[in-house]
């Protein structure tokens, strides 16, 4: 017999690996511990280790008579460029599930100077959406939902509540070891009211030695970015890493927009002048500490960690771009204590527990006290009131707390039980600077929200598996609500909101390398934070929302296939999703005409969407592939809500959401150039958006001037690592074609740019 054990490079058991020797009818598989045992003759052999998603590794071995032999292997993942089948060990035993999950594989992009939304964008249905340059705001569009239907994960910790510096767009690539992305149908491990999809970034837990990462890139519109990554793993299991990174940019590029003609005081839409924006200089600062112990009889992994970060945001727009700021601006600072505690085998063989908790304390100011108003060419005239868009000069001092505990148990090999329970309070105490001393508002912002999930996975084979799941929504909600018409007078309110979801899912691994997932859930999403109180600036919230509800339908077939050294991925799916009380973001007139953000619940509205994925890649020198998603989501509100009244938008698309785009990527690695050990890569990606309309297109606004236009993007990353990636350089162009590239209410995105990157990297 031989006998032994499958670990990755992580150190985590592979299960559903292949064990075969070569030549001969002997095989077998791991089981979910990654351990084998197979039988054969007496012989010299070369065993054969293959697991999806991993390299295939070959050992010799002699087998003798009457011995045990004993052969424990480590699987190193596939890595290609861009969105991958399974990613690790973690992502293999998500794809062996019926949840429709990808990854994106950020390893082969640490040395561009993309960021994780960028990396993002590659995973199908995904659409990245900004307003603007660096640190703009982002809304994340999955299979037809955007922003809040979305939960953002890091190491499976929610990150509501964490403050802009740790948006997706602010924190560069070389953090994550991969994104994973689960569309659709959410397992109950993550806990989230999500009806969209949940995006976890996972960070790298390999336990090196000693290791330093370190990068700095200078690019177009005095634009800096460094990051550094260091840390230890010693023998005795006690560990410690520190990250650290920053952005700044002036993002003084160009554009081209209507501009107000301060005599007449009228802006003419339809003359657009090329102008420079000068009030949108962004910068900011973050470090994340770890330290404790891992790999210890009573703990896995036990950490204690420490975040802080620094925001500093000029605020060049309104939610429209021919509203235009000159002085406004906001700047804060986060600090984030946290524990994580981990064990397998807990008291009893097949129990795994996990928890994680953290404090967020987030402050941040905003600042508009301007006594005069700008137009795009940089002129001021005297404003009648101080204040470009509202007069204040304010501190809000926001409190979050967050646990999550998850525990799995294992009964034998066929049946899983999960349990997972996150809780989340948060208060937000607002403060006029004004005023000397400045004065509290006189009510608190506060939430509480605990959501309870329970599923059940019945694995009878290989080839076939479900799970079935229930969640309870819990939602406490206190805070001021105006009482009169000038919206002057306050007074406190609270409510409490209590739900039940449920659903199924299950896959089958047909013959011939495809795949098939079904998934359905009655889900809810609860209002968020900045729903209910808004961001006490440019949004206005409601905290009368109604969470959503919605039924959630996915299928999902996929093919993937290896033919010599050539790879074969493709997928396609399908989603519908039955929404009701939909949370739609709207344009809200002001006084002076001024506008602002604010949050509704819209009736009932209907998804259906398609979404294609194929990838193709060549031994270790060509990968390709690309993405193409088509959503519709329409108005499905016969009447106008509350009343008898026919609705005009019945059964139109829902405005300012893309619903056609696509993305595509081509590399090329040359190995050897100049030394064995050295990599060139060369990469082309583009990215196409179908034209779309800001407002309903069946009421006059089916027009250029309410359109957003076809856009497509083509970018060129030229890359050359030295020593293994001891050493590593990169050269990229944006937009290279310079095309007018467009977002939310059409504000318009950078044109070309060029930024170039140097790396290092010490370790093991």
């Amino acid at each position: 017999m031989v006998s032994g054990k499958i670990l990755s490079i992580d150190g985590e058991p592979v299960d559903f690996a292949t064990v075969f020797l070569k030549g001969t009818s002997y095989s077998c598989s791991t089981d979910d511990k990654g351990l084998y045992h197979l039988n054969a003759p007496a012989g010299s052999y070369t065993m054969v280790f293959t697991a999806v998603g991993y390299e295939k590794t070959e050992r010799s071995v002699k087998i003798l008579p009457k011995e045990r032999v004993k052969v424990n292997v480590k699987l190193k993942p596939v890595t290609q460029l861009g969105e991958v089948i399974v990613v690790g060990n973690q992502l293999s035993k998500v794809r062996n599930s019926a949840f429709n999950a990808t990854a994106v594989n950020t390893q082969e992009l640490v040395n561009t100077t993309k960021t994780l939304s960028e990396a993002l964008a590659k995973a199908p249905g995904m659409k990245i959406r900004e307003s603007g340059g660096v640190g703009s705001d982002m809304a994340v569009t999955m299979d037809g939902f955007s922003g809040k239907h979305i939960k953002v994960f890091i190491d499976g910790v929610p990150q509501e509540g964490v403050g802009s510096s740790f948006s997706l767009n602010n924190i560069p690539v070389n953090f994550a070891e991969r994104i994973e992305v689960y569309r659709g149908v959410v397992p109950v491990g993550f806990g989230a009211d999500a009806i969209g999809g949940v995006i976890n970034i996972v960070t790298p837990r390999r336990q090196r030695k000693c290791f330093l990462d370190a990068s700095y890139s200078y690019g177009s519109f005095n634009t800096h970015k460094s990051y550094v990554n260091f840390g230890q793993t010693l023998a005795n299991g006690f560990k410690y890493e520190i990250n650290a990174f920053q952005n700044y940019s002036d993002n003084n590029y160009w554009i081209d927009s209507p501009v107000e003609d301060f005599e007449t005081g009228a802006i003419n839409k339809k003359k657009l002048e090329h102008v420079r924006r000068f009030n949108d200089t962004y910068h900011n600062e973050a470090v994340i500490g770890k330290v404790g112990f891992v790999n210890k009889p009573w703990a896995d992994r036990l950490l204690v960690g420490f975040n802080y970060s620094h925001m500093y945001k000029e605020i060049q727009n309104g939610v429209r771009q021919e509203i235009v700021y000159g002085q406004k601006h906001r700047h804060g600072h986060s600090l984030i204590p946290s524990l994580e505690y981990s064990k397998r085998n807990l008291l009893t063989k097949g129990l795994d527990v996990a928890l994680n908790a953290n404090y967020n304390r987030d402050n941040t100011t905003n600042v508009d006290t301007a006594t005069v108003k700008y137009n795009w060419r940089g002129e001021t005239v005297p404003l009648n009131s101080p204040g470009e868009q509202s007069y204040q000069y304010s501190r809000s001092i926001n409190n979050n707390w967050s646990a999550t505990f998850t525990a799995n148990y294992r009964l034998r090999e066929k049946h899983l039980f999960t349990f997972n329970d996150v809780f989340n309070s948060f208060n937000r105490t607002n403060e006029d600077l004004l005023t000397i001393p400045p004065v509290k508002e006189e009510f608190s912002k506060v939430t509480t929200k605990n959501i309870v999930g329970l599923s059940y996975r019945f694995m009878p084979n290989r080839h076939f598996n479900m799970s079935v799941f229930g969640k309870q929504y819990h939602l406490s909600v206190s805070g001021p609500i105006a009482t009169s018409s000038a919206q002057d007078v306050y007074q406190l309110t609270s409510r409490t909101v209590d739900d039940f979801g449920f659903g199924a899912a299950g896959t089958w691994f047909m013959p011939l390398g495809f795949q098939l997932k079904a998934s359905y859930e009655k889900a809810y999403r609860l209002p968020t934070i900045e729903e209910m109180f808004g961001d006490e600036d440019l949004e206005v919230g409601d905290i009368s929302l109604k969470p959503e509800a919605s039924h959630n339908v996915n299928l999902n077939l996929s093919y993937n296939a290896v033919f010599g050294s050539n790879v074969i991925y493709v997928e396609g799916g399908f989603i519908y999703r039955d929404t009701r009380d939909y949370i739609q973001r709207n344009i809200m007139a002001l006084s002076g005409g001024k506008s602002a953000a604010t949050y509704v619940n819209y009736g009932r509205v209907d998804t259906e969407g398609l979404s294609f994925s194929l990838r193709y890649s060549f031994s270790k020198w060509l990968s390709l592939g690309g993405n193409f998603t088509q959503m519709n989501v329409r108005d499905n509100m016969p009447t106008a809500q509350g009343s008898t009244i026919a609705n005009l938008a019945y059964r139109q698309r829902i405005p300012n959401l893309p619903y056609m785009f696509a993305d595509s990527d081509i590399n090329f690695y040359w190995h050897g150039l100049g030394r064995k050990e050295n990599v060139l890569t060369v990469s082309y990606d583009n990215q196409y958006t179908h034209k779309f309309c800001y407002y309903l297109s069946n009421i006059g606004f089916n027009t250029d001037e309410f359109m957003v236009p076809d856009q497509f993007a083509n970018n060129l990353t030229f890359s050359y690592s030295v020593g293994n990636g001891r050493y590593n350089f990169s050269f990229e162009c944006r937009n290279f074609t310079n095309a007018a590239l467009y977002d939310n209410f059409s504000l318009q995105k950078a044109g070309r740019a060029f930024y170039g990157k140097v790396r290092v990297y010490f370790g093991n």
